[in-house]
């Protein structure tokens, strides 16, 4: 029996919904509007636009308009919110709830959207509780209707990411661009003269800025609400830059959390804290304070595609609610969007500020959540270094390598891997040059300094290569034994897999290969199966080209372009992209840029579907828009090239549009690494090096060695990160194509579709179920969400 449940046969006729942004805004904000819109309409319901937010609701008039399918058309890239956020009085008096009522009543509006923060959505659902003593007191007015049921559907946004329930709010992951754009900034300056840097980001109540920002570029010490210092913090912190100074670091970061407090809870600022720095130190020392910098700007590619996936489940939970189904909010968990009760979470953000009042500090870090927790954890592995004498007593040698192409956040991954393995008591070794170098003797022992600083560079420091191993097991197993290898950590791509893959094979043959074995994946294509995300892809989506150096992603470029075309009439742009056979790079940036199609090995396509596409182009052309965008994955098609495509399409869209073409290339694997990658790449090679550990205390006590779990890739699937063995692995995988047999990411291609107004089938089986927000701490285990 089919189980499977279709966006298209949910049907939105008759319904009317709303879509209002409240609060502080945030990046990102816009382009959810924009899924609400668009996807409303799809199914044919009536979409609002409420201006100014809960203001707009009370005054009503001009405030609410009715929301067409051209509004919303270049809002994409658009930072802020486009239809206005206010805080509003009298929605928190009944009066104004009153007429906030009447005002929706009048259009029939009896669905409503809420983008906002804790308190936007608190409000919305204190309204829902009043829905229907309010309606009656309309009808007594003779104004109300009866037997109306108010519908609540809330999405954060909030740049602190600081609501319960969710691993990330709408416009986090921009502001931390930038915070990092700033930080990579500074510390060019601040290294010429031999400065600190005392940096306050915003976080009055949550520390997250503050503390994935200073993960995300090696900060010395960081000041958060949710880990107040001990009483004699001021001389450890002094001790501490004091030491890296010795250690030749010619710089020193200090973030603060606007919200930053000691253990008695008074505020720590960043200039109490340049004053300590220059009366102890006497280090040149200056102060930057963020503030609204991290609000503004263009919403990263994480929050464009965030935003539209939540956007998307909104309408399919408005549509789906009855009368009993409580107001609720989308959340992303893991890779996997999900529903929510929203007085759960409220709720248990409410308990976070209370733990905080109460000083019961590790418990608002746990209830801060998963994510939050192994941020700060992983933060205080990196951060201090211990003394030889509390290191713990180890003989094993690890060998940490790069193998394939080049990835933004690999270097960010190998600086965890050395520090927490030398933390665990392991001598690190840096392989150069991938299996290449390995069997030349490019083997070296890399220490705590060594990794300084390597965060925020882009590419790979230790050198990558192709070179697998098949050819050069003898020379390997020699080096082996050489430098006592005990166990290998790979960072890279497909051909990192199989590395693994020919290593764990030839183990019948090499005692030598009867190690642990991890690897990380770190590929722009994100074309690595066992994992939904690559290390790496997701800076191919973000990287701005700056002078002769800076590379460009996919959805910045097509930003850019696009706007190029804005003092034109009517043009398309054309742009390839990298990716070899897998098309995630093409529909993810398409998903991200408002793509009007994208051409993809794994969909195959015929000229029928070319000409299909350029008659919707060229009707919206004619009707609506100025511009299009079509975007081409380098290897989708063999006979139908990028420049068959900008032909086809430059002569059928004659007196239409005229077009133009792009070809990034390897622009895209260039660039600091965004502040997704560093973090994603810091955490599981943490996780990864833990593992060995464990891993090797087992061998050593006697347990087998040749299992295939001591083989395994570590990945994130759906919710979780998971240690799979890559031989199992090897049945995921189309070798020839180099790609996974499933990818996930193919589920987002009809949303892309809809989105640009194309009639389509949408699987949304995964979605429907409303869930709860767990309290209970989770047992650690190798399935532990990051």
């Amino acid at each position: 029996m089919d189980t499977k449940k279709y966006f298209e046969n949910l049907s939105g006729a008759g319904k009317s919904i709303a879509v209002l942004t409240s609060g502080g805004d945030a990046q990102g904000m816009n382009a959810a509007v924009r899924a609400v819109v668009r996807m409303g309409i799809y199914v044919g319901a009536k979409v609002y636009f409420i201006h100014e937010g809960y203001q707009g609701m009370v005054d009503g008039g001009e405030n609410i308009k009715e929301a067409t399918w051209e509004s919303v058309s270049s809002m994409l890239q658009v930072g802020g919110t486009v239809i206005g956020s206010a805080r509003c009085k009298e929605f928190r008096t009944h009066e104004g709830r009153l007429r906030a009522a009447h005002n929706l009543v009048q259009r029939g509006i009896t669905n409503l959207c809420v983008i906002g923060g804790d308190g936007s959505l608190t409000g919305a659902n204190l309204f829902r509780e009043e829905w229907s003593g309010l309606l009656d007191e309309l009808l007594e007015q003779g104004e109300g209707r009866s037997n109306s049921v108010l519908h609540i559907v809330g999405m954060v946004g909030s740049i602190d990411n600081d609501f319960c329930g969710t691993d990330m709010t709408i416009g986090t992951d921009s502001a931390l661009h930038r915070i990092i754009e700033v930080v990579d900034a500074i510390m060019t300056t601040a290294q010429s003269h031999q400065r600190t840097f005392v940096l306050e980001v915003m976080g009055r109540h949550c520390g997250y800025l503050a503390l994935v920002s200073a993960l995300a570029c090696g900060a010395d010490w960081v000041f958060i609400p949710e880990m107040p210092p001990e009483d004699g913090w001021e001389e450890n912190m002094c001790q501490k830059l004091s030491e890296n100074r010795a250690d030749k670091k010619r710089l020193n970061i200090i973030i603060v959390a606007e919200g930053a407090i000691d253990c008695h809870n008074k505020s720590i600022t960043t200039d109490y804290i340049k004053d300590l720095v220059v009366r102890c130190l006497g280090f040149d020392t200056r102060v930057t304070i963020l503030g609204h910098v991290q609000r503004g700007g263009t919403p990263s590619a994480f929050d464009r595609i965030l935003a539209s996936r939540m956007g998307v489940e909104a309408v399919l939970a408005l549509l789906e609610a009855s009368a009993n189904t409580p107001a609720c909010v989308v959340s992303l968990v893991g890779n996997q969007a999900v529903r929510l009760p929203l007085m759960e979470c409220v709720q248990m953000t409410q308990e976070v500020q209370k733990a905080m009042d109460e000083k019961k500090f590790e418990e608002a870090v746990r209830l801060r959540g998963r994510s939050f927790e192994n941020n700060l954890n992983t933060y205080k592995l990196l951060s201090y270094r211990k003394a030889d004498s509390e290191l713990p007593n180890s003989s094993f040698n690890v060998a940490v390598m790069n193998v394939g192409a080049p990835a933004a956040g690999m270097n960010a991954a190998v600086r965890s891997a050395v520090r927490v393995g030398i933390s665990e008591g392991h001598k690190m070794f840096a392989v150069s040059d991938g299996f290449e170098g390995f069997y030349k003797g490019q083997i070296k022992e890399i220490k705590w300094g060594d990794v300084g600083g390597w965060t925020g560079q882009g590419g790979s420091l230790l050198g990558t290569k192709r070179t697998l191993p098949a050819k050069h097991m003898d020379k390997i197993a020699e080096q082996m034994r050489i430098h006592n290898i005990n166990a290998l950590l790979v960072i890279g791509g497909f051909e990192a897999l199989e590395c693994l893959l020919q290593l764990y094979e030839a183990r019948a043959d090499y005692e030598e290969f009867c190690i642990p074995m991890c690897m990380l994946p770190a590929t722009i294509s994100n074309n690595v199966p066992g994992t939904d995300l690559s290390i790496g892809a997701d800076t191919s989506l973000n990287a701005i080209c700056v002078c002769v150096c800076a590379c460009v992603c996919v959805m910045q470029t097509c930003d850019r372009i696009k706007q190029s075309a804005s003092g034109t009439k009517r043009r398309v742009f054309i742009i390839e992209t990298m990716g070899g056979y897998c098309g995630y790079l093409a529909s993810v940036g398409g998903l991200a840029a408002g793509a009007d199609a994208v051409y993809i090995y794994e969909e195959p396509f015929d000229i029928r579907d070319l000409q299909a596409n350029v008659e919707h182009l060229t009707e919206k052309m004619k009707t609506s828009i100025q511009r299009g965008l079509v975007l081409r994955n380098e290897n989708c098609n063999e006979n139908f090239t990028t420049d068959f495509i900008y032909q086809l399409y430059s002569e059928e869209g004659r007196g239409v549009f005229d077009c133009r073409k792009n070809v990034l290339g390897h622009m895209q694997q260039g660039g600091a690494p965004s502040p997704f990658d560093r973090n994603f790449g810091t955490k599981i090679a943490a996780k990864a090096m833990q593992w060995i550990t464990r891993k090797l205390k087992e061998s050593y006590k006697g347990v087998f060695a040749n299992s295939e779990d001591t083989a395994c890739l570590l990945g994130m699937r759906r919710r979780a990160m998971v240690f799979q063995p890559v031989s199992q692995i090897r049945d995921e995988t189309d070798f020839v194509h180099r790609i996974p047999k499933e990818q996930w990411w193919l589920k987002l291609r009809p949303l892309m579709k809809i989105l640009a107004k194309y009639k389509t089938s949408y699987d949304v089986s995964d979605s429907g179920q409303l869930e709860h927000v767990s309290r209970l701490r989770p047992k650690e285990t190798d399935t532990a969400a990051i």
